[in-house]
């Protein structure tokens, strides 16, 4: 018998019509080959290492940081925990998680365990696939969309030693932070970020395993990546 009662798929399926962060490719697909003409289907696929549902590792923001290929197996099957923000998001859309919020969530449910991977649940992705409403953006073109404080991040890391931290929003920082400081101050050592997921709200606050299902680029900062939650 298995270990869990259930998987929760937390992957955006891939179109060319997903929402996209500003600037990165959109994906793209070619048919090179069909089972009418040549008996089998084949389409090359064009796509960014930070698109749709993805892994982020510290090569995408340090010039000597961890790539995907030196990843191990066993960094990809984890723990995980699940910080329900959905009223905090309702009237917010720039709320930014908080140490107090966290510390909060460990009086109901425990301690962050060691390297887990602390996910944040806000709903957000019931804007997904309309890419205006998901990203935000005001009229200056600035997105708005909740995250981490970086002030909470940098906390889990040096009090929770937490393996990564993942949302269901474009990215781990809140939308309006161009300077992107939670990214920079998780993604450093053998950290990463999980974004883009989906059906977070479907998932108990413990006693979750995450399958992050990436690509072992040569190189790679990032990976589009199977998630699936096993609760």
């Amino acid at each position: 018998m298995r270990p869990w009662r259930r998987i929760v798929d937390l992957t955006h399926p891939i179109s060319p019509e997903i929402p996209i962060w500003p600037g990165d490719p959109r994906p793209a697909f070619a048919t090179l080959a069909t089972v009418a003409e040549q008996g089998y289907n084949l389409r090359r696929v064009t796509i960014g290492e930070h698109t749709g549902t993805h892994i982020g590792v510290a090569a995408h923001l340090r010039v000597d940081g961890l790539t995907l290929d030196r990843l191990g197996a066993d960094e990809l099957v984890l723990p995980a925990v699940v910080l329900d923000v959905r009223r905090q998001v309702e009237n917010d859309p720039d709320f930014a998680l908080s140490i107090a919020e966290v510390q909060a969530w460990e009086a109901a449910h425990g301690l962050v365990p060691r390297r887990c991977v602390v996910l944040m649940a806000t709903g957000w992705d019931a804007r997904w696939p309309d890419e205006v409403a998901y990203l935000n953006a005001d009229e200056c073109g600035v997105m708005h969309f909740p995250g981490f404080a970086a002030d909470t991040v940098s906390w889990l890391v040096e009090q929770r030693q937490v393996a990564g931290l993942g949302i269901d929003t474009p990215g781990i920082d809140p939308g309006r932070d161009a300077a992107l400081q939670s990214n920079h101050r998780l993604l450093r050592g053998r950290r990463f970020h999980l974004e883009n997921l989906t059906r977070l709200c479907d998932l108990p606050p413990t006693r979750v395993w995450l399958f992050i299902g990436a690509l072992p680029l040569v190189g790679g900062s990032g990976s589009p990546a199977r998630v699936l939650a096993l609760v």
